[in-house]
C-alpha cells in the first residue's frame, strides 16, 4: 500500500488558468501580469507561473530579486517585474537576467542604474509613485526629482523606463473614496512623467479592481489573490479556489463517555463516540488558535475537531460512523459539497485568506499539482 502523506497541499492548476483567463478577459485590452510572490501565494510560483502564461497572462511579478531570479533559472523567459529588496541589493544579477526592476526614490534608480553598468546593460526601470497607500512608493514631494533622474537616465542610455505604477489601498471596498482620489494622484504623477519626456506605460489596478474597475485598467493589470481562486470583493465572481489542504486518518478508536481528548482535555465526550487521528498539526499549518473552532470534511461530511490542536495531529469526532484508516481528510478546499475552505478558516481567526494560503509552505507539507500540462 502505498504511504499516505502526513500532510498535502493540491494545487488545480486547472483552476488557476481558469480564474487567469476570467481576469485577463476582464482586464479588456490591458495586458495582465500574474504575481506570483511568496512562492505564488504558497501554491508555488514557478508551476503557477507556467499555468498563469499559457492561460493569458504575458508579465509576472515577483516581491524580491531572488524569487524572479528563480523564475528565471526555470527558464521562464516572460517579462518580470521585481519591486521591493533592502538597501544594499546587488541588481547586477537582475539586469543580467532581464528583470524588470522598481524605483521609489532617487537612491533606488541609482542603485539600480549601477546595477545595469556592472552587468553591461540597460536596466528595465518602473518608477512607482505612493498614490495614499503610505507603503513603498515615492512621496509626491519627490516624485518630480525622481522623474527627472529618470529622464536624464534614460537620455544618458543609463536606463530605460518602462512603466509608471501605484498600488490601492482599498480596491476590495467598492465605492470607497480613496480608489478615485488615489486615481486622480496617479494620473497628476503620469502626466508629470510626461512632462519630463518619458513615455511610461500605466499600471495601477489590482484583483480587486481588475474585477470592479475596468477604468483603471490602463495598459496592465497585475492579479494576485483571485488568480488563485479567492475573491476580494464581496459579490460573487466566478473564480475556483485552487488550493486543497488534505491529509488522512492514521487511526481510529471507540471512546467512552467521559473521556477527554487532547492536552488540557478541554474537551470531553457526553456519550461514547468515534474519534480519528489525523497527523497533520499547527507545524503543517493547523493554527493551534483553531482549537474547538475546526471542522474537517471526512467520509462525506463535515465533522468537528475536538480539543486541542497539537504540534503533528488533530482529533476528529465522527460520532457512530465507522471510519477507514486511510480515509482522506480535508482541511480546507473548494468548498464543494459544504465543505471548509480557506476563507472560513480566515473569518474563524480574524484575519485574510491571503495569510492561509501563503502559510502553507511547510517543510512537511507535500505538494502535488493536478492538471499539470
Amino acid at each position: 500500500m502505498a504511504a499516505h502523506p502526513r500532510a498535502e497541499v493540491a494545487v488545480d492548476l486547472d483552476a488557476i488558468r481558469h480564474n487567469v483567463a476570467l481576469l485577463a478577459a476582464r482586464a479588456g485590452s490591458a495586458a495582465t501580469m500574474a504575481v506570483v510572490k511568496a512562492d505564488g501565494y504558497g501554491h508555488g510560483a514557478v508551476p503557477i507561473a507556467r499555468a498563469a502564461l499559457q492561460a493569458g497572462a504575458t508579465w509576472l511579478g515577483s516581491c524580491s530579486l531572488a524569487e524572479a531570479l528563480a523564475l528565471r533559472d526555470a527558464g521562464i523567459a516572460a517579462p518580470i517585474l521585481s519591486w521591493l529588496d533592502p538597501v544594499g541589493t546587488d541588481f547586477a544579477s537582475g539586469v543580467a537576467a532581464g528583470v524588470d526592476l522598481s524605483a521609489s526614490s532617487t537612491r533606488e534608480l541609482k542603485a539600480v542604474v549601477d546595477g545595469g553598468r556592472r552587468a553591461g546593460r540597460v536596466p528595465r526601470v518602473h518608477l512607482k509613485i505612493d498614490t495614499g497607500l503610505a507603503r513603498n512608493g515615492c512621496p509626491a514631494a519627490e516624485w518630480p526629482d525622481l522623474v527627472d533622474a529618470a529622464a536624464k537616465a534614460q537620455a544618458d542610455g543609463h536606463a530605460e523606463v518602462v512603466a509608471v505604477w501605484s498600488h490601492l489601498a482599498c480596491a476590495d471596498e467598492p465605492g470607497h473614496p480613496s480608489i478615485d482620489a488615489q486615481a486622480d494622484r496617479f494620473h497628476t504623477a503620469h502626466e508629470q512623467a510626461l512632462a519630463a519626456g518619458l513615455r511610461p506605460l500605466r499600471h495601477l489596478a489590482n484583483s480587486a479592481a481588475t474585477l470592479s474597475r475596468p477604468d483603471l485598467s490602463f495598459d496592465l493589470v497585475r492579479v494576485g489573490i483571485a488568480m488563485y481562486g479567492l475573491n476580494p470583493l464581496p459579490q460573487h465572481e466566478d473564480l475556483r479556489p485552487a488550493m486543497t489542504f488534505r491529509s488522512s486518518v492514521a487511526l481510529t478508536k471507540r471512546l467512552p463517555a467521559g473521556e477527554s481528548v487532547s492536552y488540557g482535555q478541554t474537551w470531553t465526550a457526553t456519550k461514547d463516540t468515534t474519534v480519528a487521528l489525523v497527523p497533520a498539526g499547527y507545524a503543517d499549518g493547523v493554527p493551534r488558535l483553531l482549537s474547538g473552532n475546526l471542522d474537517v470534511w471526512l467520509a462525506g461530511r463535515r465533522r468537528p475537531v475536538v480539543g486541542r490542536v497539537c504540534m503533528d495531529q488533530v482529533v476528529v469526532d465522527c460520532g457512530d460512523d465507522h471510519v477507514e484508516p486511510g480515509t482522506e481528510v480535508v482541511l480546507f478546499g473548494a468548498g464543494h459539497e459544504g465543505g471548509p475552505t480557506a476563507r472560513e478558516w480566515a473569518d474563524r481567526l480574524g484575519t485574510i485568506d491571503y495569510e492561509i494560503v501563503t502559510g502553507m509552505y511547510r517543510p512537511r507539507v507535500a505538494r502535488t499539482y493536478l492538471g499539470a500540462r
